[in-house]
């Protein structure tokens, strides 16, 4: 994306805040003109100071009470300027995170299988604060830049055009300087950027994997890439500030050539006329000429900071562009569903180099249970995350009740599934929201009716607070109980449709026959699809589909499959066979 296109749209994040940004100019213009008019007193008091025992108190008491005043003056609107910036800088952070937050939740879940976690975390919480920094520092510095160039090159042209022309034509070189080198450090800090964000994804991959890692005595292959990682990030880094170093002593250096120029030039010209250009008169121009080329100085110090907040804007843009999924809002919900499903002519590919299903049909009749079953890459999740719209098919179509699933919205066909996986997931909150997450308006008795259904109750009461007890991501419960709230979460839903992936994985074998028992009755009367690699748990389903390379290879009953002596009666008799 391109720099100009970046700028603009910074400027449209700018617009909600116009009334601090307006303040901010205000503020900044009183602190600048309080600035420009202590040189012009400090000079007016070396006037009346005529020599030794020879000064004019009179004249100077009040030009002394003047300076002290504009001190104040600059010091206070210099502090509006920091809170108006710093209000800005923050609000529009928190919009960005929250229009970046609130864009994963509107991509297709294709954009996230496709992208380290890591990397969009990076991207939300590392990229806009760099961004954020990068604009508050800008906009501090801007400002009363911008407007102390102005002044002070308008003041000089009044007290001596000859001396500001010397000014005027030789402080551009730190302009041209400085824009010679940020086209350089643009792209270094993309760079670096992109560098971050990538080890930013492999750690959090290797923590959040940090068991299978030792399991497999992987750590010194991990710090090896981490070592490769943080190498090219050092050189990435060391570029981008390398480059960005090089403008403040250059700019500074080109200050001082105007500053001696001014000193010299004006001198002589304090000579030739004999005391009409006074010394005072000189002193205050050698304070203008230095506060003509600080701007410059403080405007090429924060282009480092620019450039770096430029290149996670675009990163944080490039995010906010990404093709959402189609709206469906316009679509008429689902209600409670008959639960009868059926898949026509499906047609799906991850990769379109790759089909996975090209002509795939079944049918799931309300109130039947359905297992899957296959080796793994099959296709059996693939079905699951086409049935539950999480990607929409390329051709067919997939019906429930009749209609097709893209014609209603994504929200009541999910309301009518209630999935539990082999992977579980419980927020960071109490055992209580944890399992009233579907069903937000459920009683206390049913909440612990749906516990006891599923055999949570007994561990949850021996939790140090109970239903009150925070879980999630604190190790406070093991991968079985877990699952177990997790079953317990959609039995207080009862909704219509069920999908088990391997949904008792992690329960032991006396607590899985119970869980079993439970399931059975909930899932009396509803459609209910299965996916299982122990083939006893789904002897009594009322079909069994067996998949195989993205097709449906044979389907029937328990018996009906063993019978045929198929790829099913392969799959039993060697989990069985003794």
């Amino acid at each position: 994306m391109k720099r100009s296109l970046i700028f603009r749209r910074i400027l449209r994040l700018l617009k909600p805040y116009a009334g601090y940004f307006v303040l901010t100019v205000f503020a900044a213009m009183v602190s600048v003109a309080a600035q420009l008019l202590v040189p012009f007193l400090v000079g007016e008091c070396v006037d009346v100071i005529v020599g030794q025992n020879n000064v004019n108190f009179h004249a100077l008491y009040p030009l002394l009470c003047g300076v002290g005043g504009c001190v104040v003056a600059a010091v206070v609107s210099q502090y509006v300027v920091s809170l108006a910036n710093n209000r800005i800088a923050y609000c529009v952070l928190a919009d960005v995170r929250r229009d970046t937050f609130e864009k994963l939740g509107r991509l297709p879940l294709k954009y996230i299988d496709d992208r380290p976690y890591g990397d969009i975390s990076a991207v939300i919480v590392a990229d806009s604060e760099q961004f954020a920094d990068g604009l508050l520092l800008g906009f501090t510095q801007l400002f009363t830049g911008v407007c102390t160039i102005l002044g002070v090159l308008v003041i000089m042209f009044v007290l001596r055009w000859e001396i500001a022309l010397i000014v005027f034509f030789l402080t551009p070189l730190s302009l041209l300087i400085a824009r010679f080198i940020s086209k350089r450090t643009y792209t270094t800090f993309k760079r670096q950027a992109e560098v971050r964000a990538e080890q930013t994804a492999f750690i959090d991959e290797m923590v959040e994997n940090l068991k299978v890692v030792k399991a497999f005595t992987h750590e010194e292959e991990n710090e090896a890439t981490f070592a490769e990682q943080n190498e090219r990030l050092r050189r990435a880094s060391l570029r981008a500030v390398f480059f960005s170093s090089t403008v403040n002593p250059s700019t500074r250096f080109v200050n001082s050539v105007v500053y001696s120029s001014v000193a010299l030039s004006g001198a002589l010209i304090v000579i030739a006329t004999g005391g009409a250009f006074s010394v005072g008169a000189l002193t205050s121009f050698l304070s203008y000429a230095t506060q003509y080329t600080k701007p410059f100085n403080e405007i090429t110090e924060v282009i480092a900071e620019f450039q770096n907040a430029l290149a996670c804007a675009g990163r944080i843009f490039a995010l906010l562009d990404e093709k959402e999924q189609p709206t469906d809002a316009a679509f008429p919900g689902l209600g409670r569903a008959e639960g009868e499903v059926k898949a026509e002519h499906v047609r799906f590919a991850y990769d379109p180099a790759r089909p996975l299903f090209e002509n795939l049909n079944l049918t799931a009749e309300a109130g039947k249970h359905i297992a899957i079953v296959g080796p793994t890459g099959c296709g059996k999740t693939t079905l699951i995350n086409l049935l539950m719209r999480f990607y929409d098919v390329d051709g067919g179509r997939i019906l429930v009740d009749g209609k097709d699933v893209r014609a209603i919205t994504r929200k009541s066909l999910r309301k009518n599934y209630g999935m539990v996986l082999q992977d579980t997931w419980l927020k960071e909150a109490t055992v209580r929201e944890n399992l009233c997450m579907g069903a937000e308006n459920c009683t206390e008795e049913e909440m612990i009716a749906a516990a006891k259904a599923a055999h949570a109750h007994g561990f949850i009461m021996r939790l140090p607070n109970g239903y009150d007890t925070v879980v999630g991501g604190t190790g406070t419960l093991s991968e079985g109980q877990r699952q177990l709230l997790c079953i317990a979460r959609v039995m207080l839903c009862r909704p219509p449709m069920l999908i088990l992936d391997e949904a008792t994985s992690s329960i032991d074998t006396r607590t899985e026959l119970l869980v079993q028992d439970a399931f059975s009755k909930l899932m009396e009367g509803r459609t209910c699809f299965i996916i299982a690699h122990r083939l006893s748990t789904i002897k009594n389903a009322d079909r069994i589909l067996v998949m195989g390379e993205g097709k449906i290879l044979e389907e029937g009953t328990h018996a009906e499959l063993l019978k045929r002596g198929g790829a099913y009666a392969k799959l039993y008799h060697a989990q069985f066979e003794e």
